[in-house]
C-alpha cells in the first residue's frame, strides 16, 4: 500500500510517531534505496515512549503490507490490470506486473481522497509534528548514522505536498512513470503513457464500488499486526 492507505489506518490517532512509523519503510526506501532495516531485531532497546511508538508504527505498516499482498483483493485487481496495460506495455521496458501492482496502491490513495475519506493536510501536520530527537533515536539504534539525507528527503516530501495531485486519476500515470524511473530512464513513451491513462482512469472507476472492502478487511486484522 502507498502512503495514504497506510495513513488510513491511523486516521484517527493523535500521536505522530506512530503515523511516521506507519509510513517510514516507505520513506526510507524513497530517501535512500540501499537502506534496509530490521527494527524487529532491536525491539528491547526500544525504551521510551516515542521511539517505542514509532516503531508500532513500523510493525503496523509491515503488517498491512504483508496482509494486501497476499489478499485475493490485490491478486484479483492486478491481474486484471496487467491483462489490460500488457498489450501496450509488452514491449515497454516497464514490467506490466510492476505497472499494476503500483498502479493499484495509488488507485486507492487516489480513491480515499475523491471519497473525502482522509485528510492530506491531517498527514502532513503529523508529519510536520514529529519529534525528529525520536526519530534521530530510532535510526541510531537501527545504524542508519549519516541521517541528513532523510531529514533533507522528508522535509522536501513535506513541503511539496505532492499526494494532494492523487485526488485527480488523470495525474496517476505521472506518478507511476517517477516511480518507474527508478528502475527504468525511460519506462513509456508518450503513446503508451496516454494509453495507460486512458485504461487507469476507466479502472479507478469501477474500483469505486468495492475498494472500501480491503481497508475493511485489513482493519479486522489490526489487533494481529501489534
Amino acid at each position: 500500500m502507498n502512503f495514504l492507505s497506510h495513513f488510513y489506518f491511523d486516521r484517527d490517532t493523535a500521536d505522530p510517531q506512530q503515523v511516521i512509523g506507519m509510513v517510514l519503510p516507505d520513506l526510507l526506501k524513497n530517501a535512500n534505496k540501499h537502506w534496509n532495516i530490521r527494527p524487529e531485531k532491536n525491539e528491547g532497546l526500544y525504551l521510551d515512549s516515542e521511539v517505542k511508538n514509532i516503531y508500532l508504527g513500523w510493525k503496523r505498516h509491515i503488517g498491512v503490507d504483508k496482509y494486501f499482498h497476499c489478499s485475493e483483493f490485490f491478486f484479483k485487481h492486478t491481474k486484471e490490470i496487467r491483462t489490460r496495460i500488457f498489450p501496450f506495455l509488452e514491449t515497454a521496458p516497464a514490467r506490466p506486473f510492476f505497472v499494476a501492482h503500483i498502479a493499484l496502491e495509488l488507485m486507492l490513495d487516489s480513491l480515499l481522497l475523491n471519497n473525502n475519506l482522509l485528510s492530506t493536510t491531517h498527514f502532513y501536520t503529523h508529519l510536520e509534528n514529529t519529534n525528529k530527537e525520536a526519530l534521530t533515536r530510532f535510526f541510531n539504534m537501527n545504524d542508519i548514522l549519516e541521517q541528513e539525507p532523510f531529514f533533507h528527503f522528508l522535509n522536501g516530501f513535506i513541503g511539496d505536498k505532492y499526494l494532494n495531485s492523487y485526488n485527480s486519476p488523470d495525474k496517476l500515470v505521472y506518478a507511476i512513470q517517477r516511480i518507474c524511473m527508478r528502475i527504468w530512464d525511460h519506462p513509456f513513451d508518450e503513446t503508451q503513457k496516454l494509453q495507460l491513462a486512458e485504461v487507469l482512469i476507466e479502472y479507478q472507476e469501477s474500483l469505486q464500488k468495492d475498494f472500501m472492502s480491503i481497508f475493511e478487511d485489513i482493519e479486522k486484522k489490526l489487533l494481529t499486526f501489534a
